[in-house]
């Protein structure tokens, strides 16, 4: 992969991270909220794409349970709020 693009994915993940955790802190957003968690998922997709084009195995790890936390936490929401 262009290393252009890997380093512009790797910035956009670190970004969008940082982006959830400051409209967390200031609350803006609540760790509840489906927008919370896909800046989340979008931060570990743009991490994911760096570690792998690195071999940064312990930064590829941490980002795809990352990514299925968030994944998780957006689906249970979902199946909870189509629940009668």
């Amino acid at each position: 992969m262009d290393p252009i693009i890997v380093a512009l994915a790797g910035w956009a993940g670190v970004g969008f991270y940082v982006l959830a955790y400051f409209l967390l802190s200031i609350g803006r957003l609540d760790a509840r909220q489906y927008n919370f968690h896909f800046l989340n998922i979008l931060g570990a997709i743009g991490l994911i794409i760096d570690a792998s084009a690195h071999h940064d195995l312990p930064n590829l790890v941490v980002n795809c349970i990352w990514l299925l936390i968030g994944s998780a936490a957006i689906a249970s929401r979902y199946l909870s709020v189509r629940r009668p």
